[in-house]
């Protein structure tokens, strides 16, 4: 490639830098009201609970990152969604407490989640979960990073049992017999930590039930693919993000070695 073309391509790692400063600055500002009582309303019909410190972080998160870009699209959890987004090619999905339940009740697995999405593709990452003291980040070019140091899957080896986070009711209904070499690990509130603990190795798969979103999966795609993992559908398929469904069907991530399994054991959960 010509040094003329490689001057014009985007400079992700740049925008590696704006939404880490930022994750950070929105997890830190959450972080002082963790564990203190707190205003919390309910959203989707009484389903979602939103509290104080997601509109603290999300205004933070907003005004960082269209201050620095206002150019790209924004797609937040905490924001009405603005069907603008849909004609950038690059746009922030942003989940400003992924895991708002377990923020909620003073449990540490929570994080900030932070993406860029360019023309349906992740390119820039950052997860920041502040009461771990954690923070994983890549782009689509570089190594998946936990607190500054490159991080891979676990292989599973042939006829290992696989230790799978999941409900426990999908749990039960996975095909024969890959459901007797799959360990159910104990519950993750926060899925794009869940996605993140699959790349740093530390669990060799998830089964993610019908409706997650863009922001609890787009960041957490990035890192986990450039661990060496993948995030799909039962189909196989990677994910598409910024489309005017910001919805999915029931999705599988593993390392290589383990999603084959994973998949098919999955299968039942398919609608009919």
């Amino acid at each position: 490639m010509s040094e003329t073309a490689l001057s014009i391509l985007p400079a992700w790692d740049e925008d590696l830098e704006l939404i880490l400063t930022a994750a950070v600055a929105a997890g830190d500002t959450a972080l002082g009201y963790f564990r203190k009582t707190l205003d919390v309303r309910w959203k989707n019909e009484g389903r979602s609970p939103v509290s104080e410190a997601d509109l603290a972080a999300n205004d933070i998160l907003k005004g960082r990152l269209l201050g620095a870009r206002p150019d790209y699209g924004w797609l937040s959890e905490e924001t009405d969604d603005d069907e603008s987004r849909l004609v950038r090619e690059t746009v922030f999905v942003v989940d400003p407490i992924d895991g708002t339940r377990a923020f909620i009740a003073g449990k540490d697995l929570w994080c900030v989640s932070v993406a860029i999405v360019h023309r349906g593709q992740p390119v820039a990452g950052v997860l920041y979960a502040p009461s771990l003291n954690e923070i994983f980040q890549a782009t689509r070019d570089g190594e998946a990073r936990k607190n500054g140091k490159a991080i891979a899957v676990r292989e599973a080896e042939s006829g290992a049992v696989l230790k799978v986070a999941a409900a426990e009711d999908v749990m039960g209904r996975l095909a024969l017999p890959y459901r007797n070499t799959m360990m159910r690990v104990s519950h993750v509130p926060s899925l794009a930590y869940r996605l993140a603990m699959i790349a740093d190795g530390r669990i060799d798969g998830t089964i993610v039930k019908r409706n997650s979103h863009d922001w609890d999966l787009a960041a957490a795609d990035l890192i986990l693919s450039r661990a060496g993992g993948a995030l799909c559908g039962l189909d196989g398929e990677p994910l598409s993000y910024n489309r005017p469904t910001v919805t999915h069907g029931v999705l599988g991530a593993a390392s290589g070695t383990a999603l084959p399994a994973l998949l098919a054991a999955s299968r039942p959960l398919e609608p009919h």
